[in-house]
């Protein structure tokens, strides 16, 4: 097993859907060689951007092996294989591992909420046992997941129950435990920040990489305020830093992850709508999205040329 740190940017991937909500495997092609182009450093797939949760789990191996296939391990897969059943999700991790992923990386259940940090090491260790030849992340997001417990102690404890744990995926906003995550051990886990809108704060507390879903759109900015801190630019960085604050600010006016992919159907990508409960967003919608990121100049730094129009299909 492979014990390399992830670095960079890594672009938690979406799931291309077409206008019934079926999977449209055709557009994985277009995106992966999309985030080539903008430089990105690895995928996450089918985690809460790739409507992991929302697939069933032979939609999820599907999609796992098309973005393995196309990425052609030319940057790092991460496969995200929780689900509430940690069965499924150990069955999910297996055949990462079969198809040649680099990493996985699970949710806990949340259903039923995990209260106790051993019965989160139980759980995690079952999973990761799917996967023994590969790395596992822990994917620790409260805010959906509910989960309160201490995830230093986790990463503490946990290790002695799961032999492949290497880190976290860390989508908080607590930037004290974030780097407390990182220091436990001498520095023995590697920590990933999952916050777009806080990537400068997460640079200047050790981060070496991160996953989000806006480097779908717009890395060649998040490389320009990586590039602004290795340069010691602080007033650039936080400038530049504020582009992305503002930007997420505007796509959370409506269904997030709806809207993201109705900027990526804007940027020539047409990834369709989501899976209920999340939808689409209507036409009108989408045209005041465009506005709005236009009045911001999100189409001068995001690095894409837009289309003329968005059609009035799956793509908006």
């Amino acid at each position: 097993m492979t014990t390399q740190k992830l670095s960079g940017l890594i672009a938690a991937t979406y799931t291309p859907l077409d206008d019934q909500g079926h999977l449209n495997l055709s557009m994985i092609g277009p995106m992966v060689e999309h985030l080539f182009r903008v430089g990105i450093d690895g995928v996450y797939v089918c985690g809460s951007t790739g409507e992991g949760m929302s697939l069933s789990s032979e939609e999820r191996r599907t999609v796992a092996e098309a973005y393995v296939q196309e990425i052609d391990k030319r940057v790092p897969v991460i496969i995200q294989v929780g689900h509430n059943s940690s069965r499924e999700a150990r069955q999910l991790a297996a055949h990462a591992q079969q198809i040649g992923a680099d990493v996985i990386s699970a949710t806990c259940p949340s259903y039923y909420g995990i209260n106790e940090l051993s019965d989160l090491i139980d759980c995690m260790a079952e999973i990761a046992a799917g996967a023994p030849d590969l790395p596992f992340y822990y994917y620790h997001i409260p805010a959906l997941t509910g989960s309160r417990i201490d995830v230093v102690e986790f990463l503490k404890r946990g290790c002695e129950e799961i032999p492949n744990l290497v880190g976290l995926k860390y989508t908080d906003t607590k930037l004290h435990e974030f780097q407390m995550c990182m220091e436990t051990d001498q520095q023995r886990f590697d920590v990933v920040w999952g916050c777009d809108e806080m990537l400068l704060g997460a640079l200047a507390t050790g981060a070496q990489a991160a996953i989000g879903s806006t480097y779908n759109v717009a890395a060649p900015l998040y490389r320009r305020i990586i590039d602004a801190m290795n340069a010691g630019d602080q007033v650039e960085a936080r400038r530049l830093q504020l582009c992305s604050i503002t930007m997420v600010r505007v796509m959370s006016k409506y269904p997030f992850h709806t809207a993201m992919k109705a900027v990526l159907g804007m940027l020539g990508l047409p990834m369709g709508p989501c899976r209920p409960p999340q939808g689409r967003l209507a036409l009108a919608e989408v045209e005041q999205l465009r506005a709005e990121l236009t009045q911001i100049g999100f189409f001068d730094w995001c690095g894409t040329k837009t289309l003329e129009s968005v059609p009035h299909t799956a793509e908006t």
